[in-house]
């Protein structure tokens, strides 16, 4: 067991893209905790999905022992965070697990908006956080600046920033010496008289049921135990414990301040929640550790399964891949055009995205989603409030008294010569620049307010796009205000698909009704009959396309003789295209349903 002033428990964290992760590669070389023979780049994105995106998704707990200039060997734990604004609840969970952080920022980028985001999370947790700049060897870094930035910015000390090149491992034996002399080592209550420790995260495993990741705050964990989870209640026998490096290592016990994993025998997933309290069932601790806040989602979309034959194993893999994504949530719903299914709620679009790749990919499973919506809350005349997030549970108009949207404050970084730019894409989404301010001679940052709806889809690529990809964007949620909304309807052939229904701001109706329309006649193969869509608003046509009829030639088989028999015909056939609308049903494909999110996006 390592006494608890060698243990080192820290994070890094940093903006998207700003060497997170090649900087654990090179501390785990450094320690030697993997040979180079085994060494791959981004070693701790083990999913597959991050490897091609280059980004990482979850937090990634690993164990390195390193002996320090005065001998002394240290227990380094070390928990790899994401940098995208969408994954910041598994940031803040891995601060829970840590004593301090690694702040890295990029030398030729500077401060961004998730560099504040994050210093702002690991300042209200109280953790000891060590400046450090990176990407020191590019041709194009500014090390001054930022430092510079870091203390202006952060109001972070940066005279003791540690410059590195997490790339060539310039600075990065520094960089241990200064973890091992700067980051406080774990407390434990020394009067404690039972184990507790605190779950981070957990994952589902077919052989083994849901292996538990813990950091043990008070006392030990040893196999054969019995353990208790004080949240939910669920007891079982501790069957592995272990440590990560960074593959799980079984060990013989994991002590005070150690960060590891735990294999009972829980099959179901439900019984673990993150964030609880593991005891011992024996002399079980009397105060639970204190939590990590619930998360409300921000976006929320439908998922269905494209056969309704998967219903039972899409309703297994998504409780599987909450365990695995606390941040993630779904209840049941059923749709008229899509059978049975799931509402599932996000922290983002990129969440979004995200997880229903992991669903296609991790668990086989093919999927249809519908638009993407926020929670508008909604406020009867009589004085009833009700939180609507599918467009099916909005109530009748004239029991409305007004609705109210979700606003966001956002936080955006750009250079000077994209303020005008940016402020009219702001003012285009119907926000609003509360102030400006500059962060040196280059750069400004614009604080805004939006409605959230306004930026679900494309306003984050949009950004990119007139900034050439140097503005960076960090948001917050800012309340409520009474807003326009009104419920987009669309009918097929008169019958309306609750699929297509969205909730939208009046202003924008008739554009995203005429898109619809337009994206849905070219999606929808022609009929015996023609086929109206109709957007509407309120019980009122605002947009209409018609998909023209499939027309056989009944007058082939004439040879000749007087005109009035090929009209004969003619009628015949009308007549019957006219009782066939009436009785006819129309078949709508699924690339109709992945057209209208395009037509959303575009």
């Amino acid at each position: 067991m390592m006494p608890l002033d060698r243990i080192r428990n820290f994070c890094i964290i940093a903006h998207i893209d700003h060497g997170k992760s090649t900087l654990a590669d090179r501390l785990l070389l450094k320690t030697r905790t993997v040979e180079e023979r085994q060494f791959r780049d981004q070693i701790l994105d083990d999913m597959d999905i991050e490897r091609e995106r280059g980004i990482t998704i979850k937090c990634h707990p690993v164990t390195m022992h390193y002996t320090a200039r005065d001998g002394i060997t240290y227990e380094l734990n070390l928990i790899d965070t994401p940098g995208h604004v969408d994954f910041t609840y598994e940031v803040s969970r891995s601060m829970a697990a840590c004593e301090g952080a690694l702040l890295v920022v990029d030398a030729a980028q500077g401060v961004e908006a998730q560099t504040v985001a994050n210093t702002h999370l690991a300042m209200d947790r109280g953790l000891e956080i060590i400046p450090v700049i990176n990407k020191i060897d590019l041709p194009n870094a500014d090390v001054e600046g930022t430092a510079r930035q870091i203390e202006e910015i952060l109001a972070i000390d940066a005279s003791e920033a540690l410059r590195i090149s997490a790339k060539t491992g310039e600075g990065v034996g520094e960089l241990l010496e200064a973890i091992v002399a700067r980051i406080p080592p774990p407390k434990t209550n020394p009067t404690a008289r039972s184990t507790r420790a605190l779950v981070f995260d957990s994952v589902y495993d077919e052989f083994r049921g849901v292996v538990t990741y813990v950091r043990i705050v008070d006392g030990m964990l040893r196999p054969s135990e019995r353990i208790r989870m004080m949240g939910t209640g669920t007891e079982t026998e501790v069957k592995e414990v272990g440590i990560f490096t960074p593959k799980p290592k079984p060990a013989d016990a994991l002590g005070a301040g150690e960060v590891g994993y735990v294999v009972g025998t829980i099959r179901k997933p439900s019984e673990v929640r993150v964030g609880d309290t593991v005891t011992l069932t024996k002399s079980p601790a009397t105060e639970p550790l204190p939590g990590f806040r619930p998360l409300r989602p921000m976006v929320f979309c439908g998922f269905y399964p494209v056969s309704a034959e998967d219903y039972e194993r899409f309703r297994q893999s998504l409780e599987k891949l909450s365990l695995n994504d606390s941040s993630f949530t779904y209840h049941p719903e059923s749709s008229a055009a899509l059978g049975f299914g799931f509402r599932c709620g996000f922290l983002g679009l990129l969440h979004l995205e995200i997880t229903q790749e992991r669903l296609r990919r991790e668990f086989d499973l093919d999927i249809l989603s519908t638009h993407p919506a926020v929670i508008y809350r909604v406020l009867l005349r009589n004085g009833e409030v009700l939180d609507v997030d599918n467009p099916v549970r909005m109530p009748d108009p004239t029991r409305i008294d007004h609705i109210e949207e979700p606003i966001i404050r956002a936080f955006i970084i750009c250079k000077n010569e994209h303020i005008g730019d940016i402020m009219k894409l702001i003012m285009d989404r119907r926000g609003e620049v509360q102030k400006t301010e500059s962060l040196d001679t280059t750069r400004v940052m614009l604080t805004c307010f939006l409605p959230l709806n306004e930026i679900l889809v494309d306003f984050h690529d949009t950004l990119k796009s007139i900034s050439s990809g140097y503005a960076s964007m960090d948001y917050e949620p800012a309340g409520y205000q009474s807003s326009d909304i009104v419920k987009l309807d669309v009918l097929l052939n008169g019958e309306p698909v609750d699929a297509f229904s969205c909730l939208i701001h009046r202003s924008k109706a008739h554009a995203k009704g005429r898109e619809i329309c337009k994206a849905l006649k070219e999606a929808i193969p022609p009929h015996l009959f023609p086929i109206p869509i109709q957007a509407v608003l309120n019980r009122t046509v605002i947009a209409r396309e018609t998909i023209r009829a499939l027309r056989k030639d009944v007058t082939a088989k004439l040879y000749g003789g007087d005109v009035t028999r090929k009209r004969k015909l003619l009628e015949k056939q009308k007549e019957g295209k006219k009782r066939m609308k009436q009785f006819g049903t129309v078949s709508v494909p699924h690339k109709a349903f992945v057209a209208v999110l395009k037509a959303g996006q575009s």
